[in-house]
């Protein structure tokens, strides 16, 4: 029976959803609405095109709603499901429309990983769940074709990822692959099902091997000379996707540069405050070695782990009723240690939508196994809660009332970071920050994100570095940002191992425009709320703002400020 033809917004997007997880199965493994799918995407050239086409479909779907109903505007939760979707579907297919799905080589979010991750986020509690899993772990080999596929038609007409890329995704194969991985991820399977597990994790691990030959041997090869830096008509593309807003206009990547160094500047003297009541006398990055190496510590994987949950869990406790109202399945939330060949930064996987997965928080140990605790917690308060968690889960509780989309594949990065970065601040104004390590770590994150704006912007944009730029870089003054100067200014800048800060700067040359988001979106959530407040005076209620926030689903940085200064 055919479906009726959607009557709003919120049925168009919900529509796409559904069309959506046909064409690409992730989506709906990340929702949890088919548990029974064994299916990959079609990573090739053919499966690319017929997302973008349901692209156009659903934005002319979207013209011809509003166009029959124009009262639909003046519904406000209709009005900013439109907007969400028509601006997230316009700005995918400006970057379909480039040809980056040809070239999509990065530490993090490439169809590479996503296929590897999608296997950690299915359910592995019955035989059946097993059964579904080992028929979805055949069909990698034939995705990992599809996506060299998509490089070579990229290769074939001069679109290519940076070297660096390539090299440093080569090596994340090179680990998956000492496990291997899959092998590793079937071990636990039932005896019943032992012969077609390791069969299909056999190959699974092979087709691993195929595409790290091909982007070694046959890639990297032909996209040598291929520059770090975007450029500002690739960058401007992508920070629209990331933030929700178009930053190529009115010299906005220039004035998100200027105050990203401002901001730099800022933590940076409250940081050198700071650093003397850990260690008298000491600069800020003294004192964070220092911590590194006298701070409390973790011994032992396991165990920081555990040290994770509580925090999760007493933070629960003491926001509750508090300064949230937390509805009792989105209490719930999980420390995991995430896969070897990860991503050095730690990361979040939202709660299936009817709450069968929980929330997770992952942390990569890149092989340690002594974890100081001075820089976990204000990244355990971002990733779960009050931060990624909460808010995830919270659209998950409410999609019912607004629609899938806007509470799930309509996220936007600058929306979603901004306001995990906003949960950090808030812990600090609550008072849950007052060990001085601790705090010294919740600056040297918010220093992190600032520094994250001057260097990708700068690097992508090649800007001149500031004239009052210190350490490092001062010899450098008006010159443009590189590579080798970016990682240099972390370096002097950013209290974190050298390895992160090593893939942190392959993150960023490789996403471009997604730094960014961290505190462009934490600006606006700050300047949604002062707004708010000023408005409001004396009957500002910090608790129903919150909830009220949390329920508006995704919006862009167009939207974001406006809509939370209305609450």
């Amino acid at each position: 029976m055919t479906s009726p033809a959607p009557r709003t917004p919120r049925q168009v997007a919900d529509a796409y959803v559904e069309a959506i997880s046909d064409l690409d199965p992730l989506v709906a493994t990340g929702l949890g609405t088919r548990p029974g799918d064994d299916r990959l995407p079609d990573t090739s050239p053919a499966g690319a095109e017929a997302e973008a086409e349901l692209l156009r479909r659903t934005l002319t779907e979207l013209d011809r709603v509003l166009a029959e109903d124009p009262a639909l505007a003046d519904d406000p939760v209709e009005r900013r499901c439109a907007r969400l979707l028509r601006e997230r579907l316009t700005a995918a297919l400006d970057l379909h429309e480039a040809g980056e799905h040809l070239r999509s080589v990065s530490n993090l979010f490439s169809p590479v990983h996503a296929i590897r991750q999608v296997f950690s986020l299915m359910p592995t509690q019955s035989t059946e769940d097993w059964a579904v899993l080992g028929r979805r772990l055949a069909r990698v080999p034939e995705a990992y074709r599809g996506y060299c596929a998509s490089l070579s038609a990229g290769a074939a007409q001069g679109l290519f990822a940076a070297p660096r890329q390539v090299h440093t995704v080569v090596g994340q194969l090179d680990e998956w692959l000492t496990g291997p991985y899959f092998a590793g991820l079937v071990a636990a399977g039932p005896d019943e099902l032992r012969g077609d597990l390791d069969a299909a994790a056999q190959a699974a691990d092979a087709a691993v091997a195929e595409v790290r030959d091909f982007l070694r041997d046959q890639y990297a090869p032909r996209a040598e000379g291929t520059p770090d830096a975007v450029g500002r008509e690739r960058y401007v593309r992508f920070a629209r996707s990331w933030n929700g807003s178009d930053l190529g206009v009115d010299r906005g990547l220039e004035e998100a540069y200027a105050w990203g160094w401002a901001e730099h500047q800022r933590i940076l003297a409250e940081q050198r405050t700071l650093a003397e009541l850990v260690l008298p006398g000491s600069t800020p990055m003294e004192a964070m070695r220092w911590l590194n190496e006298h701070g409390e510590a973790v011994e032992g994987v396991e165990p920081v782990r555990q040290r994770l949950q509580s925090m999760m869990d007493e933070a629960v406790d003491a926001l509750d009723g508090v300064h949230f109202d937390i509805a009792e399945p989105v209490r719930r939330v999980e420390a995991m240690i995430a896969p070897p060949g990860s991503a050095a930064a730690p990361y979040y996987t939202r709660p299936t939508q009817d709450f069968s997965r929980p929330g997770r928080t992952w942390l990569p140990t890149m092989g340690k196994d002594r974890f100081p605790l001075w820089d976990l917690v204000s990244t355990w308060y971002h990733e779960g809660v009050p931060g990624h968690h909460l808010q995830l889960a919270q659209w998950a509780y409410v999609s019912g009332e607004l629609s899938t989309y806007q509470t799930s594949l309509g996220m936007v990065s600058a929306n979603a970071e901004g306001w995990a970065l906003y949960a950090e601040r808030l812990m600090d104004e609550l008072g849950f920050l007052g060990d001085a390590g601790a705090r010294l770590g919740y600056l040297d994150a918010q220093q992190m994100r600032a520094v994250r704006v001057v260097i990708d912007i700068g690097m992508h944009l090649e800007l001149p570095i500031p004239d009052d730029a210190e350490g490092a870089v001062a010899d450098h003054r008006g010159r443009p940002w590189t590579p080798e100067l970016a990682r240099a200014f972390f370096g002097e800048n950013c209290g974190r191992d050298p390895e992160f800060l090593d893939s942190e700067l392959v993150r960023y040359l490789g996403m471009p425009g997604q730094a960014i988001s961290y505190k462009l979106g934490e600006r606006a959530w700050l300047a949604g709320r002062a707004a708010a407040q000023q408005a409001r005076g004396a009957d500002f209620d910090l608790k129903a703002w919150h909830m009220a926030a949390l329920a508006q689903g995704s919006l862009g940085l167009d939207d974001l400020e406006a809509e939370l200064a209305q609450l």
